[in-house]
């Protein structure tokens, strides 16, 4: 029987970045979903920060060359990859000079946020799934961590719905509170409607005139994660729009580990049992 797949994509993780508690997460998940038996891929942002030398990142040339197209200009993706010390696991990293190649994260010297975070983020959330494509590995399970993330449970069910690596793939975001929707561009939905998307086709992720990519990613995911013990009123609102989606409330440091690959198994059974009862 072949190993249960698990794409982890993150924002941040230690110990590369350190900004909230998705860094730690991030950080010891992939190692314990590995130690459970189960293959990872774990994917995230190469900010201008992270020491390559320190960290001995090294560009995956058989990965890296591919162009992702955001708001019609081509931005090259490069891909490098570094080993996590003290434990068997690798992280792959998306670069773009445009994108990354900066002093700061996700605002600037003043504290305001940058005013091309959105385009950051559409290049990211493509850019991952361009890059699973050239795995050639086909996700079991994505999980996805960070507000960076939210638009890949749209563009999986979506934009790359008839490609066969992500046919069987649930989709579990988890929902934390930092987020810089709030600045983005009336221009936004537009700039993310790639491949052929429509607008219409990203109507969850408005409420009224603003943005709210949580709303929007939990329409389109299989399964919910509250990632932080206290949310913001936005995100709340949020998960009140998760229906009869299977949710996991915020668990405690001490048990999150374990209820994770608990609700990973849950979906996946699940998923069997729907498809044995169809072939009945």
């Amino acid at each position: 029987m072949s190993k249960t797949k698990v794409l982890i994509v993150t924002q941040e993780m230690e110990p590369y970045t350190a900004l909230t508690e998705i860094s730690n997460i991030a950080r010891q998940l992939p190692q314990h979903v590995q130690s459970k038996g189960m293959e990872i891929r774990l994917l995230m942002p190469k900010y201008g920060t992270i020491n390559e030398r320190r960290h001995k990142l090294h560009e995956v040339v058989r990965l890296s060359g591919m162009n992702i197209i955001v708001n019609e200009d081509d931005f090259p993706l490069i891909i490098k990859v570094a080993s996590v010390v003290g434990a068997r696991m690798q992280v792959y990293f998306l670069d773009n000079e445009d994108f990354f190649k900066r002093k700061f994260i996700f605002e600037d010297a003043e504290d305001k946020p940058f005013e091309d975070n959105d385009e950051r983020m559409i290049f990211f959330c493509k850019g991952v799934l361009e890059t699973v494509k050239k795995f050639g590995w086909a996700p079991d399970i994505i999980h996805c961590h960070g507000w960076m993330t939210s638009l890949i449970p749209l563009y999986t069910k979506t934009a790359y719905k008839s490609e066969p690596l992500f046919q069987d793939s649930k989709v579990v975001y988890s929902v934390y509170n930092q987020n810089y929707e709030n600045a983005f561009g009336d221009d936004f939905i537009e700039k993310a409607s790639i491949n052929n998307l429509r607008p219409d086709d990203l109507a969850a992720y408005v409420n009224e005139a603003n943005i709210t990519l949580h709303k929007g990613a939990i329409a389109f995911s299989d399964a919910v994660i509250q990632g932080h013990s206290e949310l913001t009123e936005n995100a709340l609102q949020a998960l009140e729009t998760v229906g009869e989606k299977p949710i996991l409330d915020f668990q405690s440091e001490e048990e999150y580990l374990n209820k994770y690959i608990e609700f990973y198994k849950s979906l996946l059974e699940t998923e069997k049992e729907a498809e044995e009862e169809t072939a009945v």
